[in-house]
């Protein structure tokens, strides 16, 4: 029971943690964890976040692009913040959509290598890290949209509830959704209030207990996505429907944006620092390390 309550960590811990800090309204992110990571980014040769910013139509495409399933490590989630921050400093840049490289996932969630073995300060700067991101997002002044090309479980469907509008692939092969109570873990306090404010109260009691894993007809059907579109078509309608948010005013969309997500990002704030210590003393409890051992024992044999 023990393993398998942190099995399956990349889609389970994910649906746990999220990412940076805040330093306005908007729950924008100091630079203490980013420049702490990037010192790494700077050495890594191969980019984790590609990003294609066109200036005529002020939309940015951040492809993420971490084989083999984007799981979200420190390193990743530090280039994504870093690359979203620059975006955001650009008073050109009004959207922003975000998609993956990979075939069939958007992203998996958390990399459990990130969580076995380490130290607490290291398993503090990654749970901070993942804090970050979702502030980052979940607080932009820019238009947000997903374009989700695979399936997109815990920490993947967390990414995509950050934004403001999601498309999806219909595929039945594809699911989304927070599973982390069928692993034997509790999703964290903004990650229940996220999902809340996504598909409402009921909905979110009822997944949350049960774990459940959506497939994009349902995910359409309870508002966890909002279009869903033949595989090959995510991006081009993604494109398309950042026209209709863009032909707002940016002031007014954005106070509007600001008004109904800022009690939720003040919650995580006001908590941030008991939410770490709660996450580091869980990740580093001996019993989670020793079913992350076995777990990362078992893909080491499947890889062979």
């Amino acid at each position: 029971m023990a393993l398998r309550a942190v099995l399956r960590n990349k889609c389970v811990l994910s649906g746990l943690l999220y990412q940076r800090s805040s330093c306005s309204s908007h729950g924008r992110v100091c630079a203490t964890p980013v420049l702490a990571a990037q010192q790494r980014n700077n050495s890594s040769s191969s980019p984790k976040i590609d990003v294609n910013f066109d200036q005529s139509t002020g939309v940015a495409v951040m492809c993420l692009q971490n084989p083999p399933v984007n799981s979200l490590s420190l390193d990743f989630l530090t280039e994504l913040c870093i690359g979203v921050e620059k975006l955001e400093m650009d008073k050109s840049c009004r959207g922003l959509i975000l998609t993956s490289s990979q075939p069939k996932v958007f992203s998996a969630g958390l990399d459990i290598t990130e969580m076995y073995g380490k130290s607490p300060e290291r398993c503090g700067e990654f749970w901070r890290a993942v804090q970050e991101m979702w502030l980052k997002l979940y607080g932009s002044n820019m238009v947000t949209i997903a374009a989700i090309n695979g399936s997109s479980p815990a920490g993947g469907c967390l990414m995509s509830m950050t934004c403001d509008y999601r498309i999806m692939a219909d595929n039945p092969r594809y699911s989304i959704g927070l599973n982390e109570t069928q692993l034997g873990i509790v999703a964290p306090f903004w990650f229940k209030d996220t999902m809340t404010n996504t598909v409402g109260q009921r909905t979110t009691e009822v997944a949350l207990q049960l774990g459940l894993l959506y497939n994009p007809t349902e995910a359409l059907k309870i508002g966890l996505v909002d279009q869903l579109v033949p595989e090959d078509q995510v991006l081009a309608t993604a494109t398309q429907t950042m026209t209709k948010w863009l032909a707002i005013p940016d002031h007014a969309r954005a106070i509007t944006k600001s008004m109904m997500r800022k009690p939720t990002i003040d919650k995580l704030t006001s908590n941030r620092e008991a939410d770490i210590q709660y996450f580091v003393n869980f990740i580093t409890k001996d019993s989670i390390q020793k079913s992350l051992g076995m777990y990362m024992a078992m893909l080491k044999k499947r890889k062979a």
